[in-house]
């Protein structure tokens, strides 16, 4: 009886979940008629003309391309330094080692609001406003100490006899990093970069202050300037968010596995 409650809560919480993203997929693929029907039409008849007006008249793709290339080079630039950072945290002897960790977790903290006005002055006055180094850097310094954390508490549960083996061979300090505990901690890496690519894909409020030009902004940005004549294209902003979703969907479902042993690996000898 337990069991069966728990998989129908499971179930019940799931399809919740899902509701409005499974709705919206259902609007992309309804005609206009239908997306203002009234009573609902559920059944959608299958038209992709919001998709096609979305990449032809709102330039969809474009915007899925800055977001692939802030997210990527989000993502590589934060892996490495997170390399780096987790690595001597967890291995080398550092004073106020703890300090530095829970500093690093209160910066986390800190609400995005508070901290935009002096991110934009800064960018303002080094000229990197609506540049993609402008939304990239701050990314980075957002998304690093997740990075760090994940990648130090990994390293920190490896085997200490492996360091001394390879020491012994005559390895150095970046030496061991690369070729011995990067290719053990791959799951780690591996978790903190799919973490990180999510945000930097999902991220608003600084995409929203730094790129006001069309030519540069990401895509969620480009998804909230919609705009029609004399209403909101749904049909296209439905479309859009499908293209925006889907992808991150289909990483989290390909590689749950590897997410989730890179969670737990780090905090279970």
């Amino acid at each position: 009886m337990k069991k069966a409650l728990f998989h129908i809560t499971v179930f019940v919480i799931v399809v919740l979940s899902l509701l409005p993203f499974l709705w919206f997929v259902n609007t992309s693929l309804k005609t206009s008629l239908e997306i203002t029907s009234i009573p609902p039409v559920f059944i959608p008849s299958g038209t992709v003309q919001s998709y096609v007006s979305a990449m032809k008249d709102y330039n969809l793709l474009h915007y899925v391309a800055n977001s692939v290339y802030v997210a990527g080079a989000t993502t590589v630039i934060t892996i490495f330094l997170s390399v780096l950072a987790g690595y001597a945290l967890a291995r080398l002897r550092i004073k106020y080692k703890g300090l530095l960790m829970g500093s690093l977790l209160l910066v986390s903290m800190f609400p995005q609001i508070s901290i935009a006005g002096p991110v934009w002055r800064i960018l303002d006055g080094l000229g990197w406003l609506n540049s993609y180094q402008g939304l990239i850097i701050p990314y980075v310094t957002l998304t690093l100490p997740l990075g760090v954390w994940i990648l130090a508490s990994f390293f920190s549960e490896l085997p200490q006899e492996l360091e001394d083996a390879a020491r012994i061979d005559g390895c150095g300090h970046l030496q061991t990093l690369l070729r011995i505990m990067v290719p053990l901690a791959a799951p780690g890496v591996f978790t903190a970069a799919i973490l990180i690519f999510i945000y930097a894909w999902n991220e608003f409020f600084f995409a929203l202050l730094i790129m006001t030009r069309q030519t540069v902004q990401t895509l969620p940005v480009g998804i909230a300037l919609f705009q029609g004549q004399f209403t909101l294209p749904w049909g296209e902003i439905a479309a859009a968010s499908t293209v925006a979703t889907v992808p991150l969907v289909l990483i989290v479902l390909l590689f749950q596995k590897q997410i989730v042993r890179g969670l737990s690996s780090g905090a279970i000898k």
